[in-house]
């Protein structure tokens, strides 16, 4: 089966990063494309969010604006990524009190709904994610995170939380 008209292959690569990286096909640049003007300080904090998706929120809110990343266009992805982000946690923490099979309603075994959870997380995760830059390939996207920061917010939140 083909692509969808207009979306299969590669996604565009921004035009601010064309002109970073070079304009290797000698295509003429969209000057009009519109670009997001990053946040000067920390947004608040949603209140729907709870838990551990406050800590993500507050630990990865700073580190995008300090960074110069996060623009207000960009705030429903960091919503997404924490909120995925503490559904995730919680499903690996059932799925280490249960097992990979639990008792289905028949009382025969079943797989552990909770690794369905995981998986569907992180996919959530890593496609937000990257739309921050929260990942290595992402941060050389944004030219952000050349130099690792001293502080690094998922260490931190790992260690708050007593992981290894």
């Amino acid at each position: 089966m083909a692509g969808v008209p207009g979306r299969s292959g590669r996604k565009p690569k921004p035009v601010s990063l064309k002109v970073i990286q070079g304009n290797a096909g000698k295509r003429p640049l969209n000057t009009d494309a519109p670009e997001g003007e990053p946040l000067a300080s920390v947004p608040e904090c949603p209140i729907w969010l709870s838990g551990i998706a406050v800590d993500m929120w507050n630990a990865l809110a700073e580190w995008l604006v300090k960074s110069k990343i996060l623009t207000g266009t960009d705030i429903h992805n960091l919503e997404a990524f924490c909120s995925a982000y503490k559904r995730w946690r919680e499903a690996e923490e059932h799925y280490a009190k249960h097992g990979p099979v639990v008792p289905g309603a028949t009382g025969g075994p079943i797989k552990n709904p909770s690794a369905t959870v995981i998986n569907e997380c992180l996919k959530q995760m890593a496609t937000y994610g990257a739309a921050l830059g929260l990942d290595p390939a992402s941060r050389g996207r944004f030219g952000a995170g050349s130099k690792q920061p001293e502080d690094n917010p998922f260490a931190a939140l790992l260690k708050k939380r007593g992981a290894k």
